[in-house]
């Protein structure tokens, strides 16, 4: 397949701040990259994210910082009219809706545009409950939708809504960028976590770690994520505020255990592993999570990675946990993610979909 000129309209490519989708975008965009395509990112000057970046310009990808007004999101449509592949985004958080009809208007013919969302729970209740949702009507109109997870439920949706073709592309590990290090006494704990703080995933954090922390004051408990300053916490707790990606690896290996919990809404729906599932087992770090359907698919439970269904679950798997064995869950994670859950794993699923798919046919080849 010829490389591909791509335009992608998302909330940041070189900004983590407030922003979680941004080691997906820099995974499947670098490795896009590397298989030829070409990849100009447009992203507003919002939420305060170009005084926080993680990264500068990368090599692999063009990067287009708009101001954060209407024409100026108008003016980007323009210059990525000429794409072979056009993508908006879900949750750019700015224009939203702009940026979901204008793609459609300014694309050519022959080109594919496709919808990419990132919260599907989310963009799914929202055109179910609100009838004035204005992504809904265009759903049909996009020639794909592409999810950052949900299986099943989640396709099954977007086609009642009209999607012509709803695959999953899940997070996955760039081994490049998370990786093991030597531990860091700066995040030395029994258990680590990292999450901003949000309203529909706060009340499963009060379960899953606030009270399996309570349940072990003997134990060193690390958070680290934008919003929790003013949170009650156990004196186990050390709150480190916001934690930029340079320093993830550092913090996944330092930890005996690190944990992920799900959002309610991702955790209902199922089959969408969070980033730092994929980010942590690619450090070698033994993870816990909050049960959900569909870990399965990813890492085997008791061996790759330790399920806890409650706080008292996750307090009883950390008092229970040796550094042997954290080891060991942690190197046979590692192992599963880099022969089947890397970025040029699902890179290589999208140029398929590209290639292969129903809509193939606009996609010069």
């Amino acid at each position: 397949m010829a490389g591909l000129n791509i335009s992608f309209y998302g909330s940041s490519l070189v900004s983590a701040y407030w922003n979680g989708a941004a080691t997906y975008y820099r995974g499947i965009i670098r490795a896009l990259a590397a298989r030829g395509h070409r990849v100009t990112f447009y992203e507003p000057d919002a939420y305060e994210r170009q005084q926080h970046r993680d990264i500068p310009d990368p090599d692999w990808a063009r990067v287009v910082v708009y101001p954060n007004d209407e024409d100026s999101a108008r003016r980007a449509l323009e210059q990525g009219r000429n794409a072979d592949v056009i993508v908006k985004a879900s949750g750019v958080g700015v224009f939203d809706s702009l940026l979901e009809a204008g793609v459609l208007e300014v694309r050519r013919p022959d080109a594919t545009a496709i919808f990419w969302d990132v919260d599907a729970p989310a963009t799914l209740a929202s055109m179910r409950e609100n009838p004035g949702d204005t992504l809904r009507p265009l759903v049909p109109r996009y020639d794909m939708v592409l999810t950052y997870g949900g299986g099943d439920p989640v396709i099954r949706a977007y086609r009642e809504f009209g999607a012509r073709e709803c695959v999953p592309i899940y997070n996955a590990l760039d081994p490049d960028t998370h990786h093991p290090v030597p531990a860091d006494p700066r995040f030395a704990a029994d258990l680590g976590f990292m999450a901003n703080r949000l309203p529909d995933r706060e009340a499963r954090v009060e379960e899953f770690f606030l009270n399996a922390a309570a349940k072990l004051p003997g134990r060193r408990f690390l958070l680290g994520g934008n919003g929790w300053g003013d949170k009650p916490m156990p004196g186990n707790v050390n709150y480190i505020g916001h934690v930029y990606t340079a320093d993830h690896n550092a913090v996944n290996c330092s930890a005996l255990a690190v944990l992920n919990v799900a959002r309610d809404s991702m955790a209902a729906v199922g089959f969408s592993p969070a980033t730092r599932v994929f980010e942590a087992a690619g450090a070698g770090a033994c993870v816990i999570t909050d049960a959900w359907e569909g870990i399965e698919q990813f890492l085997i439970p008791g061996e790759e990675i330790l399920v806890a269904r409650d706080g008292a679950e996750v307090a009883a798997h950390v008092d229970a946990l040796t550094p042997e064995r954290s080891r060991a869950i942690g190197e046979a994670a590692r192992r599963r993610m880099l022969d089947a859950h890397t970025y040029a794993h699902r890179a290589g699923e999208v140029e398929s979909l590209l290639m292969n798919g129903a809509h193939a046919g606009r996609v010069p080849a």
